[in-house]
């Protein structure tokens, strides 16, 4: 089975990078796409292209080469980088939710609110955010040195199957790792990413017009399915029992893997702007076929 498995996973990693280039190019080339919501999809494809690179490249060796062995300091590596991504998605995909709340809700005002200064600011405190709130975690798992195996169950170093593996006492990091998991990366992204959507859909029920009921809920469906569809993954990677395994690293490999190849085909596929500037920019390319 490794060579099916291996030209499925070579697959959907060259559907994903090629997506999110793509999106990340028009929004590069076509000026009719430089505001803040495509600017921010554009920190979003950066961080899918990356997830998928950090995690799916020791599938793709291991199959290639036949050899399944990663030294631990790479190991650590890849744990740090998965983890503080994984934050940053969550960070931006907030973010985002207030793009459209100001779009929908104050759009006479959306381009003073949400100006350039403001979305840098906005996009580099999710990046710093995402990059810090790893440290302590794999700072703490990286000073374990007994283990009761060497062999990782799962298809990437993270903080939940290594920490399975390791015979030293793990209270300080499960308690740090709860916390933080429920509160920083959980919750408070939770709530502050669906809080919006309720005065936007309080907004959207106010507009007396079907046509403009469509249009606005239009403008945040491509971020609502995202969300929802990456909130839903994540639940079901980190929240089901422990006896399912299995189940866990199958969630995984559709978060790490089938998400970000999905995400800008929604954009895509249900953005009328996106695929405009791809008849712009790619005429031989018609998306309505």
């Amino acid at each position: 089975m490794q060579v099916p498995i291996f030209l499925l996973v070579f697959a959907i990693y060259l559907i994903t990078l090629g997506g999110n280039l793509t999106i990340l190019l028009l929004i590069c080339l076509d000026y009719h796409l430089h505001n803040p919501m495509y600017f921010f999809l554009g920190n979003l494809s950066v961080v899918d292209i990356s997830c998928s690179t950090i995690t799916l490249h020791r599938i793709l060796l291991s199959f290639l080469t036949g050899e399944k062995t990663i030294p631990v300091t790479e190991c650590m590596i890849q744990t740090y980088m998965f983890g503080s991504l994984a934050g940053h998605e969550l960070f931006i995909l907030t973010i985002m939710s207030y793009d459209r709340y100001v779009a929908v809700c104050k759009p006479l005002n959306y381009h003073m609110v949400m100006n350039r200064r403001t979305c840098g600011l906005m996009a580099s405190f999710c990046w710093v955010l995402g990059f810090f709130q790893t440290i302590s975690l794999v700072g703490i798992l990286s000073t374990y040195e007994c283990y009761t195996s060497i062999e990782i169950d799962h298809f990437f170093c993270d903080i939940v199957p290594i920490m399975k593996m390791t015979c030293s006492d793990t209270s300080v990091l499960e308690t740090l790792f709860f916390y933080q998991g429920l509160f920083l990366i959980t919750i408070a992204p939770f709530v502050l990413t669906f809080m919006p959507y309720v005065f936007i859909i309080a907004a959207i029920v106010k507009i007396h017009t079907n046509s403009g009921r469509r249009k606005a809920f239009y403008t945040c469906s491509s971020h609502l399915t995202v969300v929802v569809l990456l909130y839903t993954t994540l639940g079901s990677q980190y929240l089901t029992p422990k006896s399912i395994s299995s189940s866990k690293k199958l969630f995984a490999l559709f978060n790490t893997a089938i998400v970000p190849m999905l995400n800008p085909l929604i954009y895509s596929l249900k953005n009328k702007d996106v695929k405009e500037s791809m008849k712009r920019k790619f005429p031989c390319f018609n998306l309505t076929r």
